[in-house]
This record gives C-alpha cells, structure tokens and sequence, in this order.
C-alpha cells in the first residue's frame, strides 16, 4: 500500500517565522526522501509549537515510511480529532494500522476515506490493497474496480486486481491485466513477474527479446532485476532452452542471496534442540478434544500443500484459510513473555499454559470458522512447531506433504520468493533444508502416530481418490465427491504459484529435473550422501 502526501493542513495558531522556516524546511526534506533531516526539522517546529497539527501528521508519515508503525497511529490519531474529514488522514491511518494487524479497524478507516473522497482513486487502490491482503477478495475486486475507473492509468491499482483476479481463479482476466500493466510500463518488474507467477503462461521469443531489452538497462534495483531475471529464466524454459535458463536462475539467486539472511547452521541446531525438547512427553491435556476442528498442512514450498489444502477446503464443513501466520505469533508471543527461546521454554510449559496458548490460538482463527466448523493451517513454518501445536490441540490433525526431494530443492530455486526464505537461494542450502525438514517430520510421524499423516505428492497425483479418501478419513471427514473435483471449488487462493494451478484437474508431467540434466549432479549427490535420494 502507498501512503499519499502529506497535507498541508491549516494549523490551529499562527506559526512564528522560525516555526514556518522548519515547517518549510521539512516538507522540501520529505520531498527529497532525507527523512532523519525531516524528523529533526519536525521535532523543531513542536519545540517551537508542541501540538502543531501539521508537524505531528508529517512526522507520523515519517515514521510510516520507516516501518514505525506505532508511532505512525499515535501521531495520525492525535490529529484526527482536527481533521476528522480528511481522507488522506484516514487513509494513512488505515495503512499503519492494517500494518500493525489492526485490520477491522483499518478497513474502517480505508472505507471512511472513499467515503469522503469518492473520486479519489489512491483511496479505493489503498481500500482494495488492504481488502485483498485481508482474503476479502471479491471486495478488493470491486474497490480496485473503481480505482480504475476513475483513473485507468494507475498502474499499482491495476497490478493488485489481477493479483486478485488470479486469486479467485480468473485467470484470464489477470494475464490481460499484467499485459496492460507491461504496455503501460515495459520495464515493470512486478507486472512481467506476476504474469510469470500465474505458471499457466507460455513466454514467446518476443517476450524473452523484450526481458533481455529491460534488464540491458542501467540502474534497475537489484529486486526488479531478480524479479525480470526469474520471468526471464522461466521464458527460456518456455522455449526450450534449459542450460540458458539454468544460468539465468543461478545468477538471479546469487544476487538475492547477497541481500537476504540465512543461517543453515542455525537453522540446524534449531532443529536439533526440537527434537531433544520434544523427545519428551508432553504434560497430559486439559482437554483432549480441544483444536479438533484444526488440520494443518505443512509441507516444504512448491511441495504440494496448496493442493491439498485445495482438496480440504472443498468439503463442505472445511475452510482454507490459506498461509495464515498464527501459531507462530501465539508461539512468539509466549516466547517473549517467557524472555527464553523456543523450543526452551516448552520443557517448563504446564497442561495449563498449553489450553491457555490452545485458546488463544482458537480465538485468533475464529474468523475461518463462521461460515464452516472446520478449517486447514497452511503455514508453511509450521513443521517446526508440530509439537507445540498438538501439545496446545490435542485434538488437531497434521499432514505432511512431502515431494520428491529433486523436483522440490529445483521449483524452490526456480521461485523467487520473499526475502524470508533465504534457503531457497542456493542448491547446496536447500538441500540442507530439506535434509532438516525429512528428519524433523519423521521424528513427529513417528512420536505422534494417528494425529500426523505422511501424504507424498506422487502418490496423490498417481491414485488421486483412495489417497483424498484417506485423507478425509484421517481428518474425520465423511467422503464427499467435490473433493475429488477440487478443481472446480470456487474460492480465494493466496499462493500466486499455486492459484492457477489448483484451478486444472490433476497433472502427472509436472517433473522438471530431467529437463536439467546434469546441471543437477551436484544436487542429486547432497541429497543421496543424505539419503533422501535411492538410485
């Protein structure tokens, strides 16, 4: 979302001649982005006049470009008691508190915006940016409807609803969207990715010609070239030329690697102390049916989940609530009150602290379960936490999607992610992951027999309806057919890669790493020294 500029505003009492200098001063400051100088010419007008309306509303739209959200509320909010009809002012606050989770309340202020200025096409982008990433998505849908309408050339507006077009499955409407985006903008990074993203498109050698003309240029940062050089690997894939697009990925990765975090060293031994932790029992439950209307999916990306999730929540009694973040935020939470690291703290946790982190949980996810009693967790940092889960929900269900180990470690790299998952940079690296996700995931298949289930995607694919009937019966779910039709459930899928896909019955051709051959060897070897890979 995209904060407007800062009004000008009428201050409440004239300004002293130094007070208007600063104020002055700090709005040429903003305008050149110099925010540490905007602050402390801001700073010096509130010395000067300490509620000066003006001042604190731009030091609030400082503290949002920072990432301050907090302070971005307090100073929005000590100032809309002035300017009570201002629809920048609402819009603003709605961003900062949409950011700070705050997403009721947000919307409120988003939809009061449009209300105010119902011409504003920045405040219907900013109310459908907010709706779409809240899984409101037929409301994002019409918002951003608008936003065109009144201003056909806002190309952020128009990016977003073919994000969601491609979230509802409208996959059509969203490749005509990206492309407009491109006309508008040949050079728009996001606009070739998000048509890549779609998987369902096939680059000609006009498109590859046009990628290798943006990226020729100067000065592009360094995510645009990442998210160009991705699209552009996937068009030379599209036209046959693996070795190139090999390359082209290689060097797209090392160049997010440079910008991202990963310690697989750490990320190691975090493993480790999971498994000494919970090799422990657990502390009996409170209540050994609380979480049972809880299935979570965890799986390593591009691994299969969302299919299965997609499977799931096309039972009547089940809602997908796609790559909601939770467990983990309940788990931190407890983390930061403790003042000690997960999994530590679980060694002292009493059946008392679990119901109380179980409730908490149910609480935070209530809103999957208004229109269905049922719903799946899809988190995909959730193979961590499967111990704490089934200590908080006794009664949830877990299924492990697991993917042949080549094919997963090579869609990983053909991906770019966000910059949370560092791992997926490196071959070397995302082997190590995969090696810590195959032994953590056997050890809870193993500790907790009859509440995890072991689902490999291959054998999904191969015998579709024995192993969704299996899966229903495993998550107490009476059979129904519209599982075995997945395909045709019609709802919001927020994992771009997988949207357009979970939309087509079925494939068995969707291997990629014989097509690499021995650009792989090396791979191939990690993974067998491991044993996750049997020739």
């Amino acid at each position: 979302m995209t904060e407007p500029r800062p009004a000008q505003g009428v201050p409440r009492q004239p300004l002293s001649g130094a007070a208007e200098r600063l104020l002055a001063r700090a709005r040429e400051e903003w305008a050149r982005h110099a925010l540490d100088a905007a602050e402390r010419s801001l700073i010096g007008v509130l010395a000067l006049v300490p509620e000066e309306p003006t001042a604190i509303r731009m030091l609030g739209m400082v503290a949002q470009r920072r990432g301050n959200h907090a302070q971005a509320i307090d100073c929005f909010q000590r100032v809309l008691s002035i300017w009570p009809d201002d629809s920048d002012l609402h819009v603003c606050l709605g961003i900062a508190l949409f950011e700070r989770g705050n997403v009721g309340q947000a919307l409120e202020h988003l939809r009061r915006a449009c209300e105010l200025q119902p011409r504003s096409a920045p405040a219907w982008f900013n109310l459908g940016e907010a709706l779409s990433r809240a899984t409101h998505t037929g409301e994002a849908v019409s918002a951003l409807q608008r936003a065109l309408a009144l201003d056909a050339s806002h190309v952020p507006a128009r990016l977003s609803l073919s994000k969601a077009q491609a979230s509802l499955g409208e996959i059509d409407a969203a490749v005509a969207g990206f492309r407009e985006v491109i006309r508008l903008d040949p050079a728009h990074a996001e606009g070739w990715f998000g048509l890549s993203n779609l998987n369902t498109v096939r680059f000609d050698s006009a498109d590859a010609a046009a990628l290798q003309r943006v990226l020729a240029r100067e000065g592009l940062p360094p995510r645009h070239r990442e998210l160009l050089g991705f699209t552009l690997a996937k068009a030379q894939e599209d036209l046959g030329d693996y070795g190139e697009a090999f390359e082209t990925f290689r060097w797209a990765n090392a160049s997010r690697r440079k910008r991202v975090k990963w310690d697989a060293a750490g990320e190691r031994r975090r493993v480790d102390a999971i498994l000494r932790i919970f090799a422990s029992d657990m502390p009996p439950p409170l209540d050994p049916a609380l979480g049972r209307e809880v299935t979570f999916i965890v799986s390593i990306p591009r691994s299969g989940s969302t299919l299965v999730e997609q499977i799931l929540a096309s039972h009547p009694e089940v809602e997908g609530a796609n790559e909601i973040k939770d467990m983990s935020q309940v788990i931190d939470d407890e983390t930061r009150r403790r003042h000690s690291a997960f999994p530590l703290w679980a060694c002292d946790a009493t059946p008392e602290d679990w119901h109380r982190l179980g409730k908490e949980y149910l609480a935070r996810t209530a809103q999957w379960r208004k229109a269905k009693p049922r719903f799946t967790d899809k988190s995909l940092v959730t193979w961590y936490l499967v111990g704490a889960a089934l200590a908080m929900l006794p009664a949830a269900r877990v299924v492990i999607v697991r993917r042949d180990p080549v094919e997963t470690c090579l869609a990983c790299y053909r991906q770019c992610f966000t910059e949370q998952t560092g791992f997926t940079c490196d071959l070397d690296e995302m082997a190590d992951y995969c090696v810590d996700f195959s032994r953590l995931t056997r050890f809870w298949l193993e500790r907790y027999p009859g509440r995890v289930l072991d689902l490999p995607y291959e054998s999904l694919v191969a015998e579709p309806e024995p192993v969704i009937r299996n899966l229903l019966d495993f998550c107490g779910l009476p059979f129904d057919a519209a599982c075995l039709a997945f395909h045709k459930t019609s709802r919001t899928v927020m994992s771009a890669p997988s949207a357009a896909q979970v939309r087509q019955p079925l494939r068995r051709d969707t291997a990629r790493s014989a097509r690499y051959g021995d650009k792989l060897d090396g791979l191939r070897q990690r993974l067998r020294d491991a044993g996750l890979l049997i020739d």
